[in-house]
């Protein structure tokens, strides 16, 4: 049907027909729900909202609510969504699951209080169009080039994951508005964007996703130099790895650094701003900014401009989706902590790719002219490039003199909140059922690493313990409970630099047990393998080097890997099949450090479907779902 080919527009007049036509409630649910998000793939979020809403009523379950409270909270009715979000967590049994969203609620009913008279006024661009345009570089003669996925872009085909044509790079001289496309050298039917030049506009540095058969479907950051009018054939840079996403590169004044953003799995969690530092041979290899920069959410689209970088992240306090803030860079390279635009530059949507015009000169008091990108519900379509401009706010009044004070010394403090959590499963004895949040695991035990020092607490009801950082160290966290997988999380105090703006800064780390459930297959994702073949690809190696990572600490854990085909095929072929490929996920464990003795391979072919749907009238999905690699902890 539309919905399952990714055609929103056309599938929403076909659901709400049949959502008219449907007896039960749960029909109703269910079909409430793709409505719902059929509007809001296609920005309609207030229509979004009302069938979430009906979802829900119609028993469809804690998926509708809680797109229901995201979607209030998108829209800046913070506090229904806050009414939403307090629900949501009494549903699943955790208010600790959405504290964070109620406090951004209230925090963003004050921003919008105080943007009546703030500092910024904004505009939407005249060159946006009902396709996507985002993130604006400033370019020579004054203009700029943005990525959009308009009609006019290479290719013929539609990209998949957004059902909209590959998006290219663009030029357009804002006092015009005329646009046309970027070399033809550097768009291709690839998609292409957020590109970043040196000073001279003689050197670029955008991202490229393949999207081929014979190509891995991942972003890479590559490099082109311009010669004369004419830009060469870019190229990989060589520091890109394998398996993961690069995009929103950045440069220094003098072109030594280099900033983007990677989901790296060595940094802090989803994607997390990275910096290369360039060598006669090329780049270094990338480092991640501190925890004051990155989080367990996404960070992404850096721009520096002099001492201060503007990022978006999902992660700190935020309005909405992605928020912009701004960090500054001391003179001993740490990065403070970093500072929300508030509201207008940020709103309940996603705003993201921030920029200055390097070219603008402070005017009375306009200090900055810029763009960003907004996907906010008053512009032509879906992202869409805002201009900004910066004014200097009057100094606010002196006190009278009778209630100035002597200043006090300052006192600074980083303070980490950790807690240990377990996940809530829809089914309490089912680990394969679907995860609805997490909560407290109360009385787990965290030795805490600070160098060669070692303390052991237990967190308290809320399943916290709290700890007061030391300047430049790292900590390790090593956390424990009876009847679960021990876990471990870090944090690093380094790069962190005093602000007096903001002299008490917290921190938070969270530890995720699972709960060891004894002779009790657990599904693990992404396990593919080639057609008649038992080879681990590249692309299930994340999935089996989280669970060597679990077994190496848990020395004393045995499992079971096991792998199962669909019910198609002789029985013969499918179980040696089966049996090779258990095998082989049991020697990749074996070469990351796991013995051998802890570990059997076990093929059970189509003897044991996840799913009893008769063979020959299973679905796609069901013959996938089948198709499975496993382990169960034996001892």
């Amino acid at each position: 049907m539309a919905f399952e080919r990714k055609q929103y527009s056309v599938a929403v007049d076909m659901l709400n027909k049949e959502y008219k036509k449907a007896d039960s409630r749960v029909e109703k649910g269910k079909l409430a729900f793709m409505l719902a998000e059929s509007y809001k793939k296609i920005n309609k979020n207030s229509s979004a909202i009302q069938w979430y809403k009906t979802a829900y009523d119609n028993q469809y379950g804690v998926d509708a609510l809680k797109e229901y409270a995201f979607s209030l909270k998108k829209n800046e009715q913070y506090e229904e969504a806050m009414g939403a979000f307090k629900e949501l967590g009494l549903e699943i049994g955790s208010p600790y699951e959405y504290r964070k969203e109620i406090t951004a609620c209230k925090i963003a009913i004050d921003w919008l209080k105080e943007a009546k008279d703030g500092e910024f006024e904004i505009e939407l661009a005249k060159f946006n169009s009902s396709s996507a345009e985002y993130a604006p570089t400033p370019y020579q003669n004054n203009q700029l080039v943005f990525t959009s996925d308009r009609a006019s872009s290479q290719g013929d085909d539609t990209y998949n994951w957004t059902g909209s044509n590959f998006s290219d790079l663009f030029i357009v001289n804002p006092e015009s508005n005329s646009v046309e496309a970027f070399s033809t050298t550097i768009n291709t039917v690839h998609n292409e964007g957020t590109v970043a030049f040196n000073n001279d506009f003689t050197e670029m540095y955008f991202s490229r996703c393949f999207d081929t058969e014979d190509t891995d479907y991942f972003c890479k950051l590559m490099v082109s130099t311009r010669d004369g009018d004419s830009w060469a054939e870019a190229t990989v840079l060589n520091f890109v790895e394998p398996n993961v996403n690069y995009g929103h590169p950045t440069l220094s004044n003098d072109g030594a650094l280099l900033y983007f953003s990677a989901d790296h799995p060595d940094a802090w969690g989803g994607y997390d701003i990275f910096v290369s530092e360039r060598t006669p041979d090329g780049w270094e290899t990338p480092r991640p900014l501190g925890r004051n920069i990155n989080t367990e959410g996404d960070e992404k689209f850096p721009f520096l401009q002099n001492d201060t970088l503007y990022f978006s992240s999902t992660s700190h306090t935020g309005m909405g989706g992605l928020d912009i803030f701004k960090s500054y860079q001391t003179k001993d390279g740490k990065w403070t902590p970093v500072i929300n635009l508030k509201s207008p530059i940020n709103s309940g949507w996603d705003d993201f790719g921030y920029v200055v015009d390097p070219n603008f000169q402070p005017n009375g008091d306009i200090l900055q002219e810029g763009y960003f990108t907004s996907s906010r519900v008053d512009g032509e379509g879906s992202d869409d490039i805002y201009r900004f401009v910066k004014k200097e706010l009057p100094p606010p009044p002196p006190p009278p003199a009778e209630e100035k004070e002597e200043p006090k010394p300052i006192v600074y403090k980083m303070i980490l909140e950790g807690y240990v959590l377990e996940k809530i499963y829809q089914f309490a004895d089912n680990p394969n059922s679907k995860v609805l949040g997490r909560k407290p695991l109360l009385n787990s035990k965290v030795d805490i690493r600070i160098g060669n020092k070692k303390e052991t607490v237990t967190v308290d009801e809320e399943g916290k313990f709290t700890l007061e950082l030391e300047e430049n160290t790292d900590y390790n966290f090593f956390a424990s409970h009876e009847g679960y997988f021990n876990n471990s999380g870090r944090f690093s105090s380094r790069g962190i630099a005093k602000d007096p703006n903001n002299p008490e800064t917290k921190y938070e780390v969270e530890i995720v047990l699972d709960k060891i459930f004894k002779n009790k297959e657990i599904t693990l994702d992404n396990i593919y393998y080639d057609y008649d073949k038992a080879d681990i690809r590249r692309d299930a190696e994340p999935t089996l080097n989280e669970l060597a990572n679990t077994l190496l600490q848990n020395p004393n854990i045995r499992i079971q890997m096991a792998s199962h085909t669909d019910c198609r095929g002789k029985a013969n072929y499918n179980q040696r099949l089966s049996q090779r490929r258990a095998q082989s996920a049991v020697d990749y464990l074996i070469t990351k450090g796991v013995e051998e003795s802890r570990l059997q391979a076990k093929g059970f072919g189509k003897s044991s479907p996840a799913i009893d749907c008769g063979c020959s009238r299973c679905t796609e999905d069901e013959h996938q779902a089948n198709r499975r690699t496993t382990f169960s902890v034996v001892d």
